[in-house]
């Protein structure tokens, strides 16, 4: 396994076949190479944070702790893998920015804390130390639509990074560097919530583990495929569309997301970017406009591969009781384990570094979707340990 060039994710081809094939091919996925790290931020206490209604709160800090590390990548041209978690993410940098960007994250939770009240973890392993403990982490690139590739993640070891980092022993060994600049360029999160597309009643979100780590790729696969068969392709199942899009121009929203992406509330720019957005109905009517939203839809950040299936499906309950049908089926066999989250809604947290191309959107189910379909998860695997 030998050490690669900072640009080993960006240099990777994108694989457009099926992702349940993709999956299968084993070729399709490389190590990562032993001198990356793997970096973790995930907020304490999330759930009772989501239950006490600071779900958007929540997603929020994700969504910043993504926009903090991407901002860094881009000026230093390095392409990264990240995987959008709900109450965090999941980084895998290489060795040149390891240690800025931990500074940068440190600097993040800082702000997080003194503004929210919620304590962002921020963790980081080396892969060497993980391949050393003898965790896989193969990697591979899956075009999720004509304009938007996701990293695809086999293996255990981002699973026993989060356990390393999530545990109370952990100690980073790095203090808050307070002339540490936050740097959240682009971070926007003006959306309301999203009912779901058409005449469909429901937004599921779930997370699905494989336990047999050799037999992950299939089970991942077998899931998959499923869930084209009973939904539809990405496209379809889409729980983003132009239709039930609407801006929420509220102070409140506004305040949250410059608290967030400053640290502070500064009167001329919230009354600025209030009447920015109030007037962003006229935008939307143009052709520039109407690109945007568009590209919006191709990219959403809808299905997240880090060695679990992560997803946010639009659907209907019929659709719902078939696939969770199959799925009990593949989890009483042992080859998965899964949990869900119901909601009427999803929200969306953005970040924008220019309106024609340079954007991403993070999607959630309403309500903490993904925080609480975690809940379920862990409730499951402390019954069969």
């Amino acid at each position: 396994m030998s050490k690669a060039n900072p640009n080993f994710y960006g240099k990777m081809p994108i694989n457009r076949k099926s992702l349940s094939d993709l999956l299968l091919k084993d070729s399709a996925f490389e190590d990562v190479p032993p001198d990356w790290y793997v970096i973790i931020t995930d907020i304490k206490g999330s759930t009772s944070a989501v239950l006490g209604g600071s779900s958007e709160a929540v997603n929020f800090i994700a969504t910043g702790s993504i926009v903090t590390l991407l901002n860094l990548a881009f000026k230093a041209k390095i392409s990264i893998p990240f995987f959008f978690g709900g109450d965090g993410a999941t980084f895998i940098v290489p060795s040149i920015l390891a240690e800025l960007a931990v500074k940068k994250l440190l600097s993040y939770k800082d702000n997080t804390l003194k503004n929210f009240g919620l304590d962002l973890r921020v963790g980081t392993v080396s892969l060497q130390m993980l391949y050393d403990q003898g965790h896989k982490v193969k990697l591979s690139k899956f075009g999720l639509t004509d304009f938007f590739s996701i990293p695809v993640v086999l293996g255990d070891g981002l699973n026993y990074a989060e356990q390393i980092i999530k545990n109370e022993d952990y100690q980073l060994g790095q203090e808050v560097d307070l002339l540490e600049e936050l740097d959240l360029d682009g971070m926007q999160c003006r959306w309301d919530k999203i009912g779901p597309p058409g005449e469909l009643n429901e937004i599921l979100t779930l997370l699905v583990v494989a336990p047999k780590v050799d037999k992950q790729a299939k089970a991942f696969s077998d899931v998959l495929k499923t869930i084209d068969e009973i939904y539809g392709v990405v496209k379809k199942r889409q729980p983003i569309t132009i239709e039930k899009l609407k801006l929420n121009s509220t102070f409140d929203r506004i305040k949250t997301e410059m608290r967030n992406r400053i640290g502070k509330i500064k009167i001329l720019e919230l009354l600025q970017t209030w009447f920015a957005t109030s007037l962003g109905k006229l935008y939307f009517l143009t052709a520039h406009g109407k690109r945007y939203l568009n590209r919006l839809v191709e990219m959403s950040d809808t299905l997240v591969m880090d060695g679990k299936i992560n997803t946010v499906i639009s659907g209907s309950d019929e659709q719902r009781v078939k696939l969770f049908k199959v799925l009990d089926e593949l989890e009483t066999e042992g080859e998965i384990i899964y949990g869900f989250h119901v909601s009427n809604a999803s929200i969306m947290s953005c970040y924008v570094r220019d309106m024609k191309d340079d954007h991403i959107h993070f999607v959630d189910g309403a309500e903490g979707g993904y925080t609480k379909a975690a809940g379920i998860l862990k409730d499951k695997l402390k019954l069969i340990k």
